[in-house]
């Protein structure tokens, strides 16, 4: 457990020095900020702006707390995910090529505790940043549409969070699979692209990981399946469990290629 927990102190502190820790949630609160004030002030925006034609007119829908959540969440599926996705993608694989990791795997070292320390602190970068983002959406969703039911809130962004905690799990253990740009591509194939399938054709199955953070906003309704939902839970779960386990076999297989 000693171990583990400078491994984990290792990687805050690297976090910290990269500035991880400060771009990463600026720019999940610049992503939540933009939807609430975006759509509050397009129409000024727009008059400002000018060179509209003589008698246009153009009507804003009345947006609800939730529309603009899920706004917020939209831009979090997108730029969010690659923003993370692009930060973490090197953590194991980047040591592995630059010969930085022949400093740890020269001593008897736990590749749980090494794997495991990544995640976790690649998890809490990724937590604070989306509690900010939503917290900064939220501040302004509050003042410009009106308030939130408090508990719904609490539970879409805990689901939400345990699709992150996946997300990370399958970056890291690509990451400790292949080298970087390899795993950048194949952690997209399966994050990005596999939304974007879901999304399309998704509509034949019920239950997916990949409907998560679909159910995480819906959870601000009581329009869901609460057992699709508990399954997809369980289901995200369980593959979280499993892409944890490859990246530690995986870290300890390529172990061997570190440059030195």
């Amino acid at each position: 457990m000693s171990q583990f927990s400078v491994l984990v102190q290792k990687e805050l502190r690297e976090s910290w020095r990269s500035f991880k820790l400060l771009w990463i949630p600026l720019v999940f609160i610049l992503l939540g900020v933009s939807d609430p004030l975006l759509n509050y002030f397009m129409m000024d925006i727009l008059k400002a702006v000018g060179g509209m034609p003589e008698g246009f007119e153009m009507v804003m829908p009345e947006f609800t707390p939730a529309d603009i959540l899920a706004a917020s969440t939209g831009q979090f599926q997108s730029v969010g995910l690659i923003v993370l996705i692009t930060a973490f993608v090197g953590s194991v694989s980047r040591e592995r090529q630059n010969g930085t990791a022949t400093l740890l795997y020269v001593r008897p070292i736990s590749y749980v505790s090494l794997f495991l320390s990544k995640w976790v602190v690649a998890v809490l970068v990724a937590i604070v940043s989306i509690v900010a983002g939503y917290a900064a959406s939220t501040y302004y969703t509050i003042i410009l549409y009106g308030t939130v039911e408090w508990d719904r809130f609490f539970a879409m962004v805990g689901t939400y969070i345990i699709w992150i905690c996946l997300v990370m799990a399958i970056t890291l253990a690509m990451s400790a699979s292949f080298k970087t740009v390899v795993a950048a591509t194949i952690t997209i194939i399966l994050v990005l692209v596999g939304l974007i399938i879901d999304s399309f054709i998704g509509s034949f199955w019920s239950v997916s990981p990949w409907k998560l953070a679909n159910f995480a906003l819906a959870l601000l309704s009581d329009y869901y399946d609460k057992t699709d939902f508990v399954i997809t839970l369980g289901l995200s779960i369980g593959l979280i469990v499993l892409f944890i386990i490859i990246g530690i076999v995986m870290s300890k297989r390529n172990a061997s290629t570190t440059k030195i």
